[in-house]
């Protein structure tokens, strides 16, 4: 008896639902029926006179009796066989017009917030009339379909492109073109300095979801050590690396070291002899002391010029030290004597290959220099992300 009762239970719940044309049943879409078919459905039962059931069959895929007879009474009551378009669900918000509109306020203001930008909207009147509200996740699904991403942001100060710094720019690329007219040989000698200390790791890692990524680092950080580099077309040509900010007595020394070097290299092949060498550097204070002035004066072969100010696109070693971090960050050194073996190491695995390519790089700037362009985020600074 309670099997009996529970076949008819089952039965019953089996059965519940079925009405009429049996239904599409849970998770199957509705079938989409094209505009040819209702004709054709149509011309079956209005001209040659069949049963719905038989125009359903005649057509693929078949249709139930049900929708052929929703399809006629559609054509006589409205005397059209084409779908009607859909119209459902809610009317855009913003037209293509104020929603271009919000997307320039992103790009004039990449800081700018989702209130902010609610705030200006509702203020706004004449470009975003008869809009009284608008929710931030409509604000933030507007700037997702327009293909704009939160990022970090990239510091840039409000000298980089004054008129001043421009026309340093484009007198910067006058004096550089004149020296490559120059009949006589010459090199260009890229010269910089970079500062390091034990804590320094990557700021990036991975783990599991809830997790923190955790990186062991000494808990004193210790001096700054000091790198200071120069390069050119050949490679590296000197590094030397101190326990302390670099200072002019340094620079003297470094210099002296690399003219030595210079002087050794000048009988190998392929060395051009009694070549000019242009020394390009920054505009920090020891380079403009008056020690470092009497140097050149007394190294004839050696002139100095200086990079515009707020161009770091113009100096090759910013990419070279931020490659260079990732060496050492890849030795991690626990001491100061480790670190500082690690940063006169670590000099080794730069390819001259890509000091080449980026000394190309920063030559790729030139013609914008001299339209006095401004030059925003083309750069990405050493002590911040990689080039690798």
């Amino acid at each position: 008896m309670d099997l009996e009762v529970e076949r008819q239970e089952r039965g019953r719940a089996r059965g519940r639902g079925r009405g009429r044309g049996r239904g599409r049943g849970r998770g199957q879409q509705r079938q989409v029926i094209s505009d040819e078919i209702h004709a054709t459905v149509v011309h079956h039962v209005v001209v040659h006179g069949r049963t719905m059931k038989e125009a359903g069959q005649l057509v693929q895929p078949n249709l139930s009796r049900f929708t052929v007879a929703s399809i006629v009474r559609t054509f006589r009551r409205e005397n059209r066989t084409e779908r009607q378009p859909s119209i459902g669900g809610r009317r855009r918000l913003l037209t293509a017009e104020q929603e271009t509109a919000l997307v320039n306020m992103v790009i004039a203001n990449n800081a700018i917030t989702l209130r902010e930008i609610q705030t200006r909207i509702i203020e706004d009147q004449e470009i975003f009339q008869g809009t009284n509200s608008i929710s931030l996740s409509t604000i933030d699904r507007v700037i997702q379909q327009n293909h704009i991403r939160m990022k970090q942001l990239y510091r840039v100060p409000f000298e980089r492109n004054s008129d001043r710094v421009k026309e340093q720019r484009f007198q910067y690329m006058q004096t550089m073109f004149e020296m490559d007219a120059m009949a006589d040989p010459h090199e260009y000698i890229f010269i910089d300095e970079a500062g390091f200390n034990l804590t320094k790791r990557h700021k990036r890692g991975r783990n599991i979801i809830g997790h923190r990524a955790i990186i062991q680092v000494p808990g004193q950080r210790g001096g700054n050590i000091t790198m200071c580099a120069a390069i050119s077309n050949r490679g590296i040509l000197h590094r030397h690396a101190v326990l302390r900010p670099y200072n002019t007595a340094l620079l003297l020394q470094f210099l002296d070291q690399l003219h030595n070097n210079i002087l050794q290299q000048e009988g190998e092949p392929g060395q051009p002899e009694q070549a000019q060498y242009v020394v390009i550097w920054d505009n920090v204070s020891f380079h403009r002391a008056a020690l470092v002035r009497t140097w050149f004066n007394d190294h004839p072969r050696f002139r100095v010029l200086f990079l515009p100010a707020y161009s770091p696109f113009l100096n090759p070693l910013e990419e070279f030290f931020s490659a260079w971090r990732w060496r050492v960050y890849d030795r991690n050194p626990y001491t100061q004597h480790n670190l500082l073996e690690a940063m006169v190491n670590a000099c080794e695995d730069i390819s001259l290959e890509s000091i080449q390519g980026w000394i190309r790089h920063t030559r790729g700037y030139f013609p914008r220099c001299l339209a006095r362009e401004d030059i925003m985020c083309d750069v990405m600074k050493y002590y911040g992300l990689t080039l690798t």
